[in-house]
């Protein structure tokens, strides 16, 4: 197999697409990657799970601050001469000046069923918007954000258990299987690519921290959508007497209440509709604890409010 596949990519979700390329045989002429980034308690630099992972197995790793007016990495690619280039969770845009570098264009894995989540965060919001189904697109990629004509789709359901974390290990192993066949067929030249209806696009914007913010007025469906879909980071989070607490894992319970409530030894919490079981939980500056040991030594107890 001669063709020259670039791999652009970053975070946890590339890293199985790119171990099924290099496992089974496919040319990886060069890896892009977010630079190393300074971690939150001091100076030491983090590399990328992609970036070590690429280093694991001796591939070439490129990792500039941007591709825009980077006539350097220009010059790498028109060089180079790559037959695709494949971008999965890299997390920077792709200048209109090299689209047309590789033979076959640039070849995005998407994480929902666009035009449905075009953005940054289509898994986060899929949870929190409680869809019943999302799943994986190939598409080609344009000069807009995430606009261009898709050749593949693959569904999966969502289950209401499901957390972030968990949801893109499961599309992330889907695109690692299906990813193989496509590229074959792209060289082949069996493949074809459908315009997205652009009239039925939604937008999956990039989560803030503060969105984490629980409002005990929204029913308990919502709120442990939230939970789920903010996991592990940045977090569904209240607060109570100054600090804050992260709420890791929920389920639905039924006892009533006030919104805010803790109605019951177990620190089931009254929603707007229905109520939570809180089962993993979070102090500010603390380890996570299952919920019973927090229970041990928290001041929170029933009869309190926390909305």
């Amino acid at each position: 197999m001669s063709q020259k596949i670039v791999f652009m990519g970053t975070s946890n979700f590339a890293v199985p697409i790119l171990k099924s390329l290099y496992q089974n045989g496919y040319p990886i002429s060069a890896v892009y990657t977010q630079p190393p980034k300074k971690s939150n308690r001091g100076q030491k630099l983090n590399k990328s799970p992609i970036h070590l992972f690429s280093e694991n197995i001796s591939l070439d790793v490129r990792h500039p601050q941007s591709l825009k007016n980077n006539n350097e990495e220009k010059s790498f690619l028109t060089d180079l001469k790559p037959d695709i280039i494949l971008v999965v969770s890299y997390g920077q845009i792709i200048p209109k000046n090299l689209l047309n570098i590789p033979k076959n264009g640039f070849l995005n894995v998407h994480a929902s069923l666009l035009p449905k989540w075009r953005g940054a965060a289509p898994i986060q919001r899929s949870i929190m918007n409680l869809d019943a189904e999302t799943g994986i697109s190939i598409m080609k990629i344009n000069e807009n954000l995430d606009e261009g004509p898709v050749c593949n789709q693959y569904s999966l359901n969502v289950t209401e258990k499901m957390n972030s974390e968990e949801l893109s290990e499961k599309l992330s192993l889907i695109a690692s299987e299906k990813i193989l066949d496509i590229l074959d067929n792209i060289y082949d030249g069996k493949i074809e690519f459908k315009d997205q209806d652009h009239s039925k696009a939604t937008y999956a914007k990039k989560i803030q921290k503060i969105e984490g913010k629980i409002d005990w007025n929204e029913n308990a469906e919502k709120i442990i959508g939230k939970i789920n879909g903010l996991y592990p980071y940045p977090g569904a989070f209240f607060s109570f007497n100054g600090e804050r607490y992260k709420i890791l894992k929920a389920e639905k319970s039924s006892t009533t209440g006030k919104p805010g409530d803790i109605a019951s030894e177990n620190f089931e919490v009254c929603c707007g509709e229905g109520s939570i079981k809180v089962l993993s939980i979070q102090r500010e500056g603390k380890r996570v604890q299952q919920i019973n040991e927090f229970l041990l030594g928290t001041q929170i107890k029933k009869g309190f409010n926390i909305a």
